[in-house]
């Protein structure tokens, strides 16, 4: 979601749409999934995959924006923006031609609680890859006129962000849920903030947060575990040992029913939903991601989908998801809509809420569901860079090794009375709303106080 991550431009767009198109065979590399730990003892999930000579690999160190001086959000982000623009001996200019010279796939992006990298090549550029990498991570540049110039790049968007519905229903969203915790600050920074950050808070937090004891690491590709184990060490054998990261607190979304509205001359309305979510740890998570499949995470057949696009033609689409971080959990959804109908918008979307919490869904609903969710989970994998990214995910998520082996049994166990339970936890208190547009259809209610960390 844009609201969660942030992304490098487009991940070297063409490059990145290639090497894609070469993909392992999920079904059989699932079952390889191996536990390897490199002589230096770099721990990493592999599945070794010579279907293709590709190598895709995946990381992460604990951090993220919610590391950002409170001051100064925008640094992870720029942080990630500027770590291959230069490093080494390698001035930004030739350290981007190395990478296209090798179609070397190499990026970097943050979400709020994690500093997470992309590194993809074919095998016999392996040795390059990995070394382009390991000068990023451990002497970036940071020079001046490379600064400047990616920090111009980031405040145009920022610019353009200022007049957009979304990402401004967005922030106020986060602003609405989340107070001054902060999950509430947005991870690409301000107008305000971006200018202030200096070459020092990027070196800082360089330091602070890109260390081995947060590392986690997931490859998939065309490489022998012994090859794999030199090469992390080679990579991040050198990092500071110890992270260290500024504690941040637990924190429960702010109670519903709350609304708030921004006025903007804009011909859509744009409506942004959501409220407290669940946990990824908590034992009724797989019954909230049914459900949530049922209501608006299921495309074309959701409720949502159905209540407010087929039946009422309020909007060309509408969608809800989960969404679970390291110190909260919430639930999201959008849509877009006429300013003259967002009100019925509005009206059709906390209907069919309280309809599920009051009701559950049926039997036959859940069914397909679940049907769907399982049948689905192997198409989701289905290259080597998706079966690293889910690697990746698991393991920030505290799941087993043998998690994807495992899932679908999790899914059939979720019962009726599981979804009609977990939907009314889900959905029974109502929506925080952020509504941006011309002028309201109704006053928005005035927000609470922010939610109290935990």
């Amino acid at each position: 979601m844009t609201y969660f991550l942030t992304r490098r431009a487009a991940l070297i767009g063409g490059a990145c749409a290639a090497l894609l198109t070469l993909t392992s065979a999920p079904s059989q590399a699932a079952a390889k999934i191996q536990r390897l730990i490199s002589p230096g003892g770099i721990e990493a999930w592999f599945v070794q995959d010579a279907t293709v000579p590709l190598i895709a690999m995946e990381y992460s160190f604990a951090g993220g924006s919610s590391q950002d001086p409170k001051d100064k959000p925008g640094v992870a982000n720029l942080v990630g923006d500027l770590l291959d623009e230069g490093s080494g001996d390698l001035d930004s200019k030739t350290y981007h031609e190395r990478l296209e010279r090798r179609a070397i796939e190499l990026s970097f992006q943050s979400n709020r609680d994690q500093f997470r990298g992309s590194l993809r090549m074919l095998k016999d550029n392996k040795d390059e890859a990995y070394d382009l990498l390991r000068m990023a991570l451990t002497s970036p540049h940071f020079e001046p006129k490379d600064v400047e110039r990616i920090r111009a790049q980031v405040i145009a968007n920022l610019r353009r962000e200022s007049t957009n519905p979304s990402s401004l229903a967005g922030r106020k969203f986060l602003e609405l849920a989340f107070g001054d915790h902060p999950y509430a600050r947005t991870a690409t920074g301000t107008l305000e903030s971006v200018p202030t950050i200096q070459i020092s808070d990027l070196k800082d937090y360089t330091r602070r947060i890109i260390a081995k004891d947060t590392l986690r690491v997931a490859v998939v590709g065309d490489v022998d575990p012994d090859t794999l184990g030199k090469l992390l060490d080679k990579t991040f054998g050198a990092l500071p040992a110890k992270a260290e990261l500024t504690p941040v607190p637990d924190v429960e979304a702010a109670k519903p029913p709350q609304r708030a509205f921004v006025t903007l001359d804009v011909p859509q309305t744009v409506i942004t939903f959501g409220g407290p979510g669940i946990a990824r740890h908590d034992p009724d998570f797989m019954a909230a991601y049914v459900v949530n499949h049922i209501l608006g995470g299921g495309g074309l057949s959701s409720r949502l989908y159905r209540e407010v696009r087929e039946k009422r033609g309020l909007a060309y689409s509408v969608f809800e998801s989960l969404l679970w971080m390291e110190h909260s959990a919430i639930f999201i959804g959008n849509t877009g809509t006429r300013a003259d109908r967002a009100g019925d918008t509005i009206d059709a979307i906390e209907k069919e809420v309280r309809r599920i919490a009051e009701q559950g869904p049926t039997q036959k609903e859940l069914d397909e569901a679940k049907s769907y969710l399982k049948g689905s989970q192997m198409l989701a994998l289905d290259t080597s860079s998706k079966l690293a990214q889910a690697l990746l995910q698991y393991q920030q998520d505290k799941l087993p090794i043998d998690y994807i082996e495992k899932r679908n049994a999790i899914v059939d166990a979720v019962t009726l009375d599981d979804a009609k339970r977990v939907a009314k936890k889900l959905w029974g208190n109502g929506l925080l709303t952020a509504i941006v547009g011309r002028a309201p259809q109704a006053a928005a209610q005035p927000v609470s106080a922010p939610p109290k960390a935990n």
